[in-house]
């Protein structure tokens, strides 16, 4: 996969989306170049597996692609939220197949989702100490607290446009935020004795 763009400005966004949808084959490019790699992030960091997560992106751009052609495309001016609103139903909906066939996961298995080389013996053991307390940490959140942090910092999304594809207002979404990486951040403590990390977004007040 070609790593992601940097996002484009709303105007920009909606003029894509358009020439995307009368057939401009350029145009489409441009909307996975810009997004490809932020569904793929979202999907890995809830699924544990690279190969699913790929699986699940190339479904998401068949869905947009049909929506698009067939001018079923309802959300003008919401395509992010729309778009990460697909990815996380379809990541919900494996997740409830796998929890009724679930397998125990095998540690050096999150260790490989990063795939990124380290330098030498021990500093790829110290990371992928850390990766897998991360993601026990994580599996012990409950699944809204997992969704909140995988949208705001695997899908990138603000919290304007969580609150668009949820619903829920702003402030709440703010609050909901700062408890999951509250919540984190204690189990990480308490299963570690590492010093604490440092959070990804701490600024429970930060509405970009």
């Amino acid at each position: 996969m070609q790593p992601s763009r940097p996002s484009a400005e709303p105007e920009e966004l909606s003029n894509i989306v358009a020439q995307a949808a009368n057939g401009d084959e350029s145009a489409w490019e441009q909307l996975v170049g810009l997004y490809a790699r932020r569904v793929f992030a979202m999907a890995r960091s809830r699924l544990h597996d690279e190969d699913l997560a790929e699986e699940i992106t190339q479904s998401v751009f068949v869905t947009i692609s049909t929506k698009l052609n067939q001018s079923a495309y309802t959300e003008q001016g919401r395509f992010e939220p729309w778009l990460f609103r697909i990815t996380m139903n379809r990541v919900r909906d494996y997740c409830r197949k796998r929890s009724r066939h679930a397998k125990p996961m095998a540690p050096e298995h999150f260790a490989s989702v990063e795939g990124q080389p380290e330098p030498d013996i021990h500093a790829r053991d110290d990371n992928q100490h850390q990766l897998n307390t991360l993601r026990s940490a994580m599996e012990q959140l409950s699944e809204t607290d997992r969704e909140m942090i995988a949208l705001r910092h695997h899908g990138q999304l603000s919290f304007k446009q969580i609150a668009e594809m949820t619903g829920d207002p702003i402030g709440t979404l703010l609050a909901r935020h700062h408890r999951a990486l509250k919540k984190l951040r204690t189990i990480i403590e308490q299963q570690t004795d590492q010093p604490r990390l440092a959070s990804p977004d701490s600024n429970p007040g930060d509405e970009s």
